[in-house]
């Protein structure tokens, strides 16, 4: 029987980087998506027209751009310790990306999450489409993933916890059972119930049942 269920945002979080911004880099907007992304995490702009516009500028990139990206990605410190701990506890541990799935997966399987979710990159031909494929991973739907998972492992709301630094984050934390501001902006600081500003994940550790 599951106990309970962590559910980490990825980018800034669950790792250092923000992937976005490392796909740009590889492109020639590298400097407009990192103003955008700004801007969606302290909540100015929308976050779903923001992905759109960040997206578009991807158009054309190799598809190879992914796994490099991929291999430049690293955990956060105390990542691999808090979701072994999860684990022993009996608890399951879960992520949920405003990312994307591409650079998700790997991250999924090296940390033995139970659940992931993210937006899909369109490809064709070998190549970046500009586009989201299928439903994009906002606000709203985090806190559904969240309900979702929670409800496939039998567990009341109360017994979840969320982990975040965006404001694409705040959906999922507030019906979460215990929210967590880690290392976040000031509008998620405001609005989570526990406040970490120490980038190492082994902290939430003791708040862990």
């Amino acid at each position: 029987m599951t106990k309970f269920l962590v559910v980490f945002d990825v980018d800034s979080t669950l790792i250092e980087q923000e992937a976005i911004e490392l796909l740009a880099a590889h492109s020639k907007s590298a400097e407009l998506v990192t103003q955008i992304t700004e801007r969606a995490m302290r909540g100015e702009i929308d976050f779903t027209q923001s992905l759109i516009e960040r997206v578009a500028t991807l158009k054309g990139l190799p598809e190879s751009v992914l796994d490099s990206v991929a291999n430049t990605l690293t955990l956060t410190k105390g990542a691999t310790k808090l979701v072994s701990e999860i684990h022993a506890r009996g608890g399951k541990a879960a992520a949920v990306s405003g990312g994307f799935i591409q650079l998700l997966d790997p991250i999924k399987k090296a940390l033995r999450l139970d659940f992931a979710a993210a937006n899909t990159l369109g490809v064709q031909d070998g190549f970046l489409t500009g586009e989201v494929v299928g439903e994009i991973v906002n606000r709203q739907a985090k806190a559904d993933y969240l309900l979702q998972w929670a409800d496939q492992c039998g567990l009341d709301a109360s017994k979840t916890f969320a982990i975040g630094d965006g404001a694409n984050d705040l959906g999922m934390m507030a019906v979460a059972g215990l929210s967590i501001a880690f290392c976040a902006k000031p509008i998620v600081k405001e609005q989570a119930d526990v406040v970490l500003d120490e980038r190492d994940l082994s902290k939430i550790i003791e708040l862990l049942p």
